[in-house]
Parts: C-alpha cells; sequence; structure tokens
C-alpha cells in the first residue's frame, strides 16, 4: 500500500502492526524498500511530521498527542500491545474529523473501536475487503461494528488515501 503513495504526499501516517519484539528494525527495513516517504521507528514524544510514515514499536502503545506522539507501556488492549484501538482513539481525539483510519488484514478485532471512535469525531474510515485479506478477523470486526466509511481491496486504498487527503 506505501508503494502507492507518491513521495510527496503530504499527510503523517502512524502504522501499527502486532508483531514480536525480536522484529527489531526489519520491518521498518522492509517498508522503507517499498516508500518513497520515510519510515520512522517511533521515539517517545517524537514530533508528527508531514509526509512521514511512523512505525509503532513492538511492546508500545502509540498514542498521539497534539503535534507529537508517546508511547505507552500499558497492559495489552484487545490481546495486543501495540494496540490499533489506542492509536485511533487517540488520533481521534486529537485530529477530529480530519482523521482517517485504515483497518487492513489481521486476527482478532482490535481497530473496530478506533474505527468507531474516529467514525464518531467525524473522521473517515477505511477497510481492507476480507476476500482480499490474508486473515479477514480485523477487517470483518470493523465491519460489523457499522462504522466504515469504504470497504476496498487493498490495491484501491491507496488512490482513496490520496483523493482524500488531496486540496479541493
Amino acid at each position: 500500500m506505501l508503494q502507492a503513495l507518491p513521495g510527496d504526499f503530504k499527510p503523517a501516517i502512524a502504522i501499527v502492526q502486532h508483531r514480536d519484539r525480536s522484529s527489531g528494525k526489519s520491518l521498518s527495513q522492509t517498508l522503507q524498500q517499498e516508500s518513497r516517504l520515510p519510515i520512522l521507528d517511533v521515539e517517545d514524544k517524537e514530533p508528527i511530521c508531514p509526509g512521514c510514515v511512523y512505525l509503532a514499536p513492538a511492546d508500545y502503545h502509540l498514542l498521539v498527542e497534539p503535534g507529537q506522539f508517546s508511547l505507552s507501556v500499558d497492559p495489552p488492549v484487545s490481546f495486543a500491545k501495540p494496540s490499533i484501538d489506542v492509536l485511533f482513539e487517540s488520533a481521534a481525539e486529537v485530529y477530529q474529523s480530519s482523521t482517517i483510519g485504515v483497518v487492513l488484514t489481521g486476527a482478532n478485532h482490535d481497530g473496530a473501536e478506533g474505527l468507531a471512535k474516529i467514525k464518531a469525531r467525524g473522521g473517515y474510515t477505511i477497510v481492507q475487503d476480507p476476500q482480499t485479506a490474508e486473515c479477514a478477523s480485523m477487517p470483518e470486526a470493523a465491519i460489523a461494528r457499522s462504522v466504515v466509511d469504504r470497504v476496498l481491496p487493498l490495491q484501491r486504498i491507496s488512490p482513496l488515501l490520496i483523493k482524500l487527503c488531496s486540496p479541493c
């Protein structure tokens, strides 16, 4: 999905992937090979800069604060740490209707509650079509909550993000 975004894509992107602590920086290195945007492993109190992709570290929740990220060692949420719900809920609180949440393939229901918060704050919600997901549980959980604006195959999500984030 990142490879389809242009190098001048302005919004900041935060990614939460359920992964093991031993993965280290391998995920960010792999993503960087596929992206024209810089991929950064988030540090606590890291400023949020336009056009950057931020990756939540393993074993920490990623939270959005005004103008920066923070990391939390709180217990898992929805059986996950980092939790997509934690990221989405904090982003919706700070950026309100400017927030776009995207849930892709994954196990359990993480992300569904966070999408509901984004939707309640006037943001936009996108879910990968479960039929195209390697693991459909997370997309299906979000769809079941009836808080999804668009359900799309993976290859159609980036073009929609570009359209949504382009000036009128």
